[in-house]
């Protein structure tokens, strides 16, 4: 990390002193996380939290909060419609995404729901993570309670998975290259 610190300081005192910082927007997004044994996984193919998070970092000469952190939740695909409204370029039409502009604006800002998908599905809201188990078996997380995603609730949560379900399919429907 030290090593990958050090050019990105590089790039960006290289930006300064050209002058080119004032009208360049830089983008720092990482690969998505590992498992270091959560859930008993050593490795970063799940759909639990760690192993989806990746970091993104955002800066534009415009953003009156520089350095700010928003714990949204967003999408990779959004990062192709910001870096549109972040430049002027038009939006192509087909571009998939919501723009992260309001959460660069205002951290506090709320995101949106995420899915993500491998053999199996999942919707990640501001509180929740329903997984859905190719063969129909859910699990459901509260990440408001202390337990996170060690603790299936959802058992006893038949509404809220009904609710959450019909959230993600009609994401995945709406993800044509699927």
């Amino acid at each position: 990390m030290s090593y990958v610190d050090k050019h990105v300081g590089d790039i960006l005192a290289t930006l300064k002193s050209s002058g080119a910082e004032s009208n360049t927007v830089v983008v720092l997004w990482g690969d998505h996380g590992w498992h270091l044994g959560e859930h008993a996984i050593w490795g970063k193919h799940s759909l639990f939290e760690e192993s989806l998070r990746s970091p993104l970092i955002i800066s534009h000469p415009g953003l009156n909060v520089p350095g700010m952190q928003t714990d949204a939740i967003v999408e990779t695909l959004d990062v192709f419609p910001t870096l549109c409204d972040l430049t002027g370029i038009p939006k192509p039409g087909f571009e998939q995404g919501v723009s992260l502009l309001p959460n660069l604006r205002d951290p506090q800002s709320p995101g949106h729901t995420a899915i993500s998908y491998t053999r199996e599905n999942t919707i990640r809201t501001d509180r929740y993570r329903l997984i859905v188990g190719k063969n129909g078996a859910v699990r459901l997380y509260d990440h408001d309670a202390s337990e996170k995603e060690t603790k299936n609730i959802a058992a006893g949560q038949p509404e809220l998975v009904e609710q959450l379900k019909a959230l993600l399919s009609e994401k995945l429907a709406s993800r044509p290259w699927r």
